[in-house]
């Protein structure tokens, strides 16, 4: 799948972004800057000019949404998956030159109003030499770390707004996707060494609740940073599944059959590399924002759910609109009033 693996782990620091559909990018730099030493000020660039509030529109409407989910809820009962993540693309125009609008504007908008953990932007002019990209994220989820000869991933599954309980439906998705991560960690790991030190943790985060789970591993003596450890761990783990579903193969059939539009950056994985001190942090592309040239420029949001037997379509429907509700508000500019 990655076709830079021996590159990744032979050294320098990367930064790389992967998409659901399973392109794999990759940057090397040479100038690398960390916490304070990042030169950046809290006026560094101008103030965020985003789309208008009414202009977002979405690849799957409410009832086409509830339709996915109803044929998801069959393909349950007659036996060919257990959960499936059904996911729907918020996009807007937004004009701006060949390089994209102020990513720096967009991300201290979001670092102000929906701070989270594994925050970033990637702003990357196109070359003949090189791809582009423009990416700014504040994804709370962890696909993979790696520290030395231990690796970790933190599946989120189960979300509820600030002070309602979560489903059971919440708490059985995230034990099967716990399980799936397990598995997808034994490409890789020493046999014995997988374990699971956090299970349905509630994490809060702006707006919402979510259920964590962490599962970790040590890498085996074969794959200790080697081309072949990011070979085998990005095939036996993409996409994450947390945002795929149980059993994989089978989910990814029925995205494919169910979804009107790429994901793309969304719910793929987006992070660093350092192969020189043996470390790596990649998220999992939720609450990413991305823009595209095309059309002159569009800026494009993914939200979903995950859909099993007791999912009820309004509210899977209801879960997609609190993920995206906040973030959509920050980075929409309201034009009469700005």
């Amino acid at each position: 799948m990655l076709t830079q693996g021996e590159r990744l782990a032979e050294g320098g620091f990367w930064v790389l972004v992967g998409t659901f559909e399973g392109r794999i990018d990759a940057w090397r730099f040479e100038d690398v800057c960390f916490g304070s030493a990042v030169p950046e000020t809290p006026d560094a660039s101008g103030a965020w000019v985003g789309p208008a509030p009414g202009s977002w529109v979405s690849s799957l409407d409410r009832s086409a949404y509830m339709a996915g989910v109803e044929a998801i809820r069959a393909d349950v009962r007659e036996g060919d998956v257990y959960q499936v993540n059904l996911c729907r693309v918020l996009s807007a125009p937004l004009l701006a030159s060949q390089g994209g609008p102020d990513a720096v504007a967009l991300s201290q908008v979001l670092a102000t109003g929906n701070p989270a953990r594994y925050a970033s932007r990637i702003a990357i002019p196109a070359s003949d030499a090189m791809p582009g990209c423009w990416i700014v994220s504040a994804s709370p989820e962890l696909y993979l770390a790696v520290e030395g000869d231990v690796i970790r991933s933190s599946p989120i599954k189960g979300t509820a707004a600030p002070g309602v309980p979560m489903l059971a439906k919440d708490v059985a998705e995230n034990v099967m996707i716990t399980d799936l991560v397990r598995n997808d960690l034994a490409h890789v790991a020493e046999p014995g060494t997988i374990a699971v030190p956090e299970l349905l943790g509630e994490h809060v985060h702006p707006g919402l609740v979510h259920l964590q789970s962490t599962v970790q591993a040590t890498l085996a003596p074969s794959h200790e940073w080697t081309a072949v450890m990011w070979r085998d761990l990005l095939a036996g783990t993409f996409p994450p599944g947390s945002v795929s579903g149980a059993p994989k193969s089978s989910a990814l059939r029925i995205i494919a059959r169910e979804e009107t539009a790429p994901r793309g950056p969304y719910c793929g994985a987006i992070g660093w590399i350092d192969a020189d001190a043996r470390r790596a942090e990649l998220a999992v592309g939720i609450r990413t924002f991305w823009w595209e040239p095309d059309q002159g420029g569009v800026l494009r949001f993914g939200t979903g759910a995950g859909i099993t037997w007791g999912s009820d379509p309004a509210g899977e429907w209801a879960e997609t609109e609190l993920k995206a509700r906040r973030l959509i508000g920050l980075a929409s500019t309201d034009t009469m009033t700005s």
